[in-house]
């Protein structure tokens, strides 16, 4: 199977966890590019900057300083629509809060939810949802 360029934007501001998380994504090899950022600002900046390439998923972790990943997502929801499209968000956090669950699901721009750590299989899982519908015959 072929499939187009995808890459991935990390937002989280802890450093081990955004290795970790390179690491599964790099050997997983859905994605081609992988970009880090350690904040919601950061995220935003790249995002705005047309000098990047749009990532096809964002993993947003929830508690950061200065923006946390709720305060993300509505400045996300508030981007034009040609920078948001075709980018599936996913929350990615250690909080077992049951109401952040349930915030997540409300929220328009959120397409799924994950508890840390991130695996090869949840990741595997996660582009079986939301990517299997890109994937095209070698030979149509």
């Amino acid at each position: 199977m072929k499939r187009t360029s995808r890459s991935v934007l990390l937002i989280d501001d802890d450093r081990a966890t955004n290795f970790f998380n390179q690491h599964v994504v790099r050997r997983h090899g859905h994605f081609d590019k992988i970009f880090v950022v350690e904040s919601g600002l950061q995220a935003l900046d790249f995002l705005l900057d047309s000098n990047h390439e749009k990532p096809s998923l964002i993993l947003l972790d929830i508690n950061m300083p200065a923006m946390n990943g709720w305060e993300f997502t509505e400045a996300f929801r508030k981007l034009d629509i040609s920078i948001r499209q075709g980018i599936k968000l996913v929350i990615l956090t250690t909080s077992s809060n049951p109401d952040d669950y349930e915030r997540s699901l409300k929220n328009e721009v959120v397409d799924d939810y994950i508890n840390k750590p991130l695996s090869p299989s949840i990741l595997n899982e996660m582009v079986t949802e939301h990517f299997a519908h890109e994937a095209v015959p070698d030979n149509p």
